[in-house]
C-alpha cells in the first residue's frame, strides 16, 4: 500500500512550476534544483517557412525538438537543445546562394538541426519591488548542413541578460541580449544582433497554465539575397498556448504567428516535459 501510495503521489500530484518554459522560447531566471535533469521534447509544425540562403519556402515540420536542462548548483544550470531533424514540403525556389540538394523531385528535403549548448546562471532572486536577474551565455554548433536547403551550418554565439517578476499569480520574464552570427555566404563576416524576449505565464488553477511570448531578434545590417549576410535577418515570433500538468508529466501546446517576412506565417507546436532527480543532494552545500 505504501508502494502504492508513492506511485500515485508522483504519478497523479501536478509538478511544479519548471524553470524551462516550454512551449515558449524566453528564459525564466529560475534554475533546475541541482542534481535534476528536465527533458523537454516536441514536435512543431509551420507554414510558409523560408530560407533565404537557398530560396525555398514551404511548410516545415521540426521532429523531435529536445532540450536537456541539468541543475549544476542551486544557481547555475547547463543546456543542451536542438531539433532532432527538419522537414520541408518545398512550395517555392528562388534563385539563391546556393542550390539546394532536394528529393521527391524537388519537392521536398531534410535536415539535422543546429543545436546550442548553454550556461545559466541565476545572479539575484526577486525581492519585493527587484525582479529577479540572470545571464545566460552559449554557443550554437554547425550541426546542419546548408546544401540541404534549411540549415545555415553556422557556429553563433550569444549572450543575454535575464529578467522575472510575479505580479500576483502572473510570472513575467524578459530577455535582452547579443548574439553573434556568422555570415553563411562570407569569408570573416558576421552580423550582430539585438536578441529580445517577454514572456508570461498564468496559472488558471493547479492543473492549467496560459502562457504567451514575442520573441526574436533584430539584425543591425541589411540582409538582402545578394549580402553575405543572407540567412541572419532579423526575426520574430508570438506565441499563445497552455501547459497542462497530468499524470506526472507536463503537456504543452500553442499557436505560432510570425513577425517578419523572414518568419514563418504561422504554425502550431505542441510537446511534453518531464523533470527526473538524478543525484539527490548534489550540488547542496550545508
Amino acid at each position: 500500500m505504501k508502494k502504492l501510495a508513492s506511485f500515485a503521489l508522483i504519478v497523479f500530484l501536478p509538478l511544479p512550476l519548471l524553470a524551462q518554459q516550454r512551449p515558449l522560447v524566453t528564459q525564466e531566471v529560475e534554475v533546475i534544483a541541482p542534481g535534476e535533469l528536465l527533458i523537454q521534447f516536441g514536435v512543431e509544425f509551420l507554414q510558409g517557412a523560408r530560407f533565404p540562403l537557398s530560396g525555398l519556402k514551404g511548410d516545415l515540420t521540426r521532429a523531435g525538438v529536445v532540450g536537456l536542462y541539468f541543475g549544476l548548483s542551486r544557481v547555475v544550470e547547463f543546456q543542451i537543445e536542438g531539433t532532432i531533424r527538419n522537414f520541408l514540403s518545398v512550395r517555392e525556389q528562388r534563385t539563391a546562394f546556393i542550390k539546394p540538394i532536394l528529393t521527391q523531385g524537388g519537392t521536398s528535403t531534410d535536415d539535422t538541426g543546429d543545436f546550442a549548448l548553454a550556461g545559466k546562471i541565476k545572479l539575484f532572486s526577486e525581492r519585493n519591488r527587484r525582479p529577479a536577474l540572470g545571464l545566460r551565455f552559449g554557443f550554437e554548433l554547425p550541426t546542419s548542413d546548408e546544401r540541404r536547403g534549411i540549415g545555415l551550418n553556422t557556429t553563433n554565439v550569444f549572450l543575454t541578460l535575464l529578467l522575472q517578476k510575479h505580479f500576483g499569480r502572473l510570472s513575467t520574464f524578459a530577455n535582452v541580449g547579443v548574439g553573434i552570427l556568422q555570415a553563411p555566404a562570407g569569408l570573416f563576416t558576421q552580423n550582430d544582433v539585438l536578441l529580445f524576449g517577454l514572456g508570461a505565464v498564468l496559472p488558471v488553477n493547479e492543473r492549467v497554465n496560459v502562457v504567451g511570448e514575442v520573441q526574436g531578434w533584430k539584425s543591425t545590417r541589411p540582409t538582402p539575397a545578394d549580402s553575405p549576410l543572407v540567412g541572419t535577418g532579423s526575426r520574430a515570433q508570438a506565441r499563445l498556448g497552455v501547459q497542462i500538468f497530468a499524470a506526472g508529466f507536463r503537456w504543452d501546446f500553442a499557436g505560432i504567428a510570425g513577425l517578419t517576412q523572414n518568419d514563418p506565417a504561422t504554425g502550431f507546436v505542441f510537446g511534453i516535459s518531464k523533470n527526473i532527480k538524478l543525484f539527490p543532494g548534489f550540488g547542496n552545500v550545508p
